[in-house]
């Protein structure tokens, strides 16, 4: 049987035999949502209380030396079980979920969140999890584990830019570079490159000149700020890029009613923002979201910028 055919075995499993997992899933079922419209585009914001020891996880050093490592094979639940990738990964059932199939995909050795060295495994992900989107989260982007390796994985067709991305109302094709598109986002938001093609040789070209590029203009530690999500669309596979300029919005240190508790990654960049607490649920506007966006994306001409050389 294929990883992807044991993948869907261990998540029936695990939803019957782990409660933890059982229940949390069940509770998406009533899981709130509302709609932003922004006129082109939409955003989706979602009350999850389960998402709570994300969003607002301590991710400064003293913190991580403190705790021990939840992604450490030693650590998990004695419930949690796992498939073993061709790669050496371990796709796990993620017992927090904001999908209605939601997966980490862990490293076997405690090694620090650095994409760099594991692009083509992203690739290789997204091919071997088809119906999946994979996502990265940096270590100053939403990577609640920063110290432990890993990717995660969520069912495809619950994040609205991939409907987005595939009606090309907001990205135009900047340029094709050895058979991969470089697609940018305009009037979205969010600055957002995407990457279009059939050859992970020619992907990882792309990507890592663009990873070298952010590396100068942000010389962050210990890797340029971003989010990646990748997956296939027919033969190809899309990544979309994100590059970052800050961890966290001025609204979560804030105060009183000017606090909002949402630490956006991958999938609030998606556009699915996810609020743990309900207070945060009700007071999201588009002018707030769109606020946010501002604050920890770069701006849509610096992106560009990044990408000269393939002009």
């Amino acid at each position: 049987m294929d990883t992807a055919g044991k993948t869907e075995i261990l998540f029936n499993e695990q939803l019957r035999d782990w409660e933890l997992a059982g229940i949390n899933y069940g509770m998406l079922r009533s899981v709130k949502t509302r709609v932003l419209s922004f006129g082109g585009y939409r955003v989706l914001v979602q009350f999850n209380p389960g998402r709570i020891r994300s969003s607002a996880a301590k991710v400064d050093a003293k913190s991580i030396e403190d705790r021990p490592c939840f992604l450490c094979e030693k650590n998990r639940p004695a419930e949690q079980r796992g498939v073993v990738t061709d790669f050496g990964l371990t796709i796990l059932v993620n017992p927090f979920p904001i999908f209605n199939r939601h997966l980490t995909i862990v490293s076997g050795d405690h090694i620090p969140q650095v994409i760099s060295g594991h692009f083509t495994e992203m690739l290789s992900l997204a091919r071997t999890l088809k119906n999946y989107v994979i996502f990265y989260n940096g270590p100053k982007c939403g990577a609640s584990a920063p110290d432990h390796f890993h990717f995660q994985a969520g069912n495809l067709g619950f994040l609205p830019v991939e409907e987005d991305f595939e009606l090309k109302a907001s990205v135009k094709l900047l340029t094709v570079w050895a058979g991969t598109q470089i697609w940018m986002w305009r009037d979205y938001g969010r600055a957002i490159a995407t990457l279009r093609g059939r050859d992970p040789e020619s992907l990882h070209t792309v990507f890592g000149s663009f990873y070298a590029r952010m590396k100068m203009l942000r010389n962050d530690k210990p890797e340029p700020m971003m989010n990646i999500l990748a997956y296939e669309s027919g033969n190809d596979y899309v990544v979309h890029l994100i590059p970052r300029r800050l961890h966290r919005p001025s609204q979560f240190f804030a105060d009183g009613d000017g606090q909002v508790l949402l630490s956006p990654a991958s999938v609030d960049l998606g556009g699915v923002l996810i609020t743990p607490r309900e207070e945060d649920f009700m007071k999201l506007t588009t002018e707030l979201a769109g606020d946010i966006f501002s604050q920890v994306c770069l701006s849509e001409d610096q992106l560009e910028k990044l990408f000269d050389e393939f002009v």
